[in-house]
């Protein structure tokens, strides 16, 4: 659920920032939508880090427990 809340707040935070170059008129050119556009990008990339980052951890931790699992069940420890 963390996830999701951090995924919630950034999409705020996407349209609050275009809110701000909207109203600051940056729409108007090639080179302010180009700069909306980048800096939109710049925020999925961080979010999108955190996000990856948690899922690898999480894909670690259930390599781990498995091949523990399957370890002891092929010793006939359970």
């Amino acid at each position: 659920m963390r996830v999701l809340a951090v995924c919630r707040a950034m999409t705020a935070l996407t349209a609050d920032v275009a809110a701000v170059f909207s109203q600051a008129g940056m729409f108007g050119s090639s080179v302010g939508q180009l700069l909306v556009a980048l800096v939109v990008a710049a925020i999925v990339i961080v979010v999108g880090k955190f996000v990856l980052s948690l899922a690898w951890r999480l894909v670690t931790i259930g390599v781990v427990v498995v091949a523990a699992l399957y370890l002891l069940s092929v010793t006939g420890l359970i």
